[in-house]
């Protein structure tokens, strides 16, 4: 084996830390073994997990976007044929489990965050990367940008009872991971060597999520009703005919919405504590 060789690949056993990208999938899958054991510590996520429960949350983090890639293009998942992600994410939430909180209990908010977004835009690359070698078309390989980096958080929030970060609004998550891997996609056809394409791509990735971040930019929400949308009998009353129905005949048929403002509601500010005698 010559040098060169040597140098691309290096592992022992089961092991491999590099060669034909495994170093730049390692950084990311530890990264977010980090981030899903600080997730599973944070306020809004913790539902009395063990330590064990813990490490399970670092492992959805940071082989489940992996997995979930290579099963997409019928590869058997790195993460079971290299032991290196599998120790690599314990030894990750483990860490992740210790630093999570600060004094006073505070958690560690802007760690958590730091930590996102330098794992988000590793495994998009990766996914481009795998899109261009399997020789999916440009939108493919946009795809598994986006559900590399996406799909353990996806997990994560599955298990703990919230809605996945991908459906709710936030610091352009999914928008990133998909720039990410168009960037590196651009960069690859341009010609630009991979050694240069990669941390081109990952650097306006980490820029622009830091940005958003500082700048508090997030993705827009869909417009939303003033109210909520009622059935008299429960059922959408499909293809019924409105012409001619009273304002509320369409209350009725779920075609309007109902105020927000409540008459019989005691005004904003009342205090509605029990047992305050009111």
């Amino acid at each position: 084996m010559s040098t060169r060789e040597l140098a691309m690949a290096v592992g022992f056993g089961s092991f491999e830390f590099s060669g034909g990208g495994t170093f730049i999938n390692l950084v990311a899958a530890t990264t977010n073994a980090l981030n899903g054991a600080l997730l599973a510590r944070r306020p809004d996520h913790y539902k009395n997990f063990t330590v064990v429960g813990i490490l399970l949350m670092a492992l959805l983090g940071g082989i489940g976007g992996g997995v979930s890639r290579d099963v997409l293009v019928g590869h058997v998942p790195a993460a079971l044929t290299n032991s290196s992600y599998i120790v690599l994410c314990l030894i990750a939430g483990i860490i992740g489990h210790h630093l999570a909180y600060g004094r006073g209990q505070l958690f560690r908010e802007g760690l958590f965050q730091l930590v996102t977004s330098f794992a988000l835009p590793w495994y998009a690359i990766v996914g481009a990367q795998t899109g261009v070698e399997v020789g999916l078309p440009v939108l493919g390989s946009l795809a598994l940008a986006v559900v590399g980096p996406t799909a353990g958080r996806f997990l994560i929030d599955v298990s703990c009872g919230v809605p996945p970060k991908q459906f709710v609004r936030g610091e352009w998550f999914v928008a990133i991971a998909a720039l990410t891997g168009a960037v590196w996609i651009a960069l690859d056809q341009l010609g630009l060597p991979r050694a240069a394409s990669a941390p081109l791509a990952f650097l306006v990735g980490f820029g622009v999520r830091l940005t958003a971040l500082y700048r508090g930019w997030e993705e827009p929400l869909a417009a939303e009703p003033a109210g909520v949308y009622r059935h008299d009998d429960g059922r959408p009353l499909l293809g019924r005919k409105i012409a001619g129905k009273s304002t509320r005949e369409l209350r009725l048929l779920g075609l309007t919405v109902e105020p927000d403002d409540d008459p019989a509601a005691p005004p904003e500010g009342a205090d509605h504590s029990p047992g305050d005698g009111h």
